[in-house]
């Protein structure tokens, strides 16, 4: 059958099985069997989960799992069919969602995967649009300061325990404090061959930007505390030698660093919740407040393909922001 994805959206009848064609915020073109469908939401978005997954799009995938997850919590497993998708209905999910404790921007969060879901059914000739997200909230709200003190940073530098877990979470956020706020991510795929030649090179997983830094001896003594067990990755944090999936080792360590982050942090007694985002914040906080320029910040930060930096990003010297962090470090550690 000849597709024709001239338009967005199209219900081609091939030996009488529909086939609704639509196109994806890449430009692919999508085919969903409705017959496989039906009128099931639940189905639908697990529709949208499958080829999410099939295109590679996991981390995608992963967040419209999380969605879903929670809707059928909401409905208590009870099917929902389109026609079920009313302004109260959403109103009511909102409502339990904040009920919970679920903070506003992920009930944003939320409601913005089942409404582009749901749009997307409309588009492809599967629901009528009732309007149910017109009511509910969908933006963005300003999150509580993230960044902590320099004095709070050197707590956690300080910080000595017999629990292996609490020390491995320690040296994540400080490595990711030392490396200009690097993602976990970004941090769980570091190979050895990244370092070279005094520098640490590597591709930032949210926006493909390479960053190069000098290698310090502070990250040098976390790497040679926690080094790999597979001989390829630079930290003890993926396997390629294990039989699980790199991808589910991610997630399980991801997990498990949350979690003796939040200890560690109430250990200390520090008010935030602490994070690895929070390692982020607080470099760029204490950058600036040691009056480094904004824009060797951004810089150093890769913001690069971020509007909100972008304007006033120049090209700057490596060598000056491998100063600052140097000056950032030592302010640190005393070194």
């Amino acid at each position: 059958m000849k597709v024709n994805i001239d338009i967005p959206y199209s219900i081609i009848n091939d030996d009488d099985c529909e086939i609704v064609i639509h196109i994806d915020d890449d430009g692919k073109a999508l085919a969903v069997n409705k017959a496989s469908t039906c009128n099931s939401f639940y189905k639908y978005i697990m529709s949208c989960i499958e080829r999410l997954r099939g295109m590679g799009r996991v981390r995608t995938a992963e967040s419209y799992q999380s969605t879903l997850n929670s809707f059928r919590k909401f409905m208590l497993g009870k099917d929902v069919f389109f026609e079920d998708i009313t302004p109260d209905l959403m109103r009511s999910y909102q409502a339990f969602l904040t009920a919970s404790g679920i903070v506003l921007n992920t009930v944003s969060f939320y409601m913005r995967i089942l409404r582009t879901v749901y749009l997307n059914a409309v588009r492809a000739g599967l629901a009528k649009n009732n309007h149910p997200f017109d009511n509910v909230y969908t933006g963005i709200s300003k999150t509580a300061k993230r960044a902590i003190s320099a004095e709070n940073i050197k707590e956690i530098y300080s910080f000595e325990s017999m629990d292996s877990s609490l020390m491995f979470a320690r040296a994540m956020f400080l490595f990711s404090f030392y490396t200009r706020g690097m993602s976990f991510v970004d941090i769980a795929k570091l190979k050895k061959t990244d370092v070279r030649d005094g520098f640490l090179s590597y591709q930032r997983s949210k926006t493909k930007q390479i960053l190069k830094m000098s290698w310090t001896r502070e990250m040098q003594e976390i790497a040679d505390q926690y080094p790999s067990k597979d001989g390829l990755h630079l930290l003890n944090i993926l396997n390629e030698k294990q039989r699980m999936p790199i991808r589910e080792q991610f997630k399980k360590r991801q997990a498990s660093l949350n979690y003796f982050l939040k200890k560690l942090g109430r250990l200390i007694g520090i008010s935030n919740v602490l994070t690895m985002y929070v390692a982020r914040h607080s470099w760029a906080s204490i950058a600036r407040h040691m009056n480094v320029p904004i824009s060797i910040i951004s810089d150093g930060m890769g913001h690069s393909s971020e509007r909100t930096t972008q304007v006033y990003l120049t090209s700057i010297d490596a060598c000056m922001i491998d100063k600052a962090n140097s000056e950032i470090i030592h302010s640190i550690t005393g070194g």
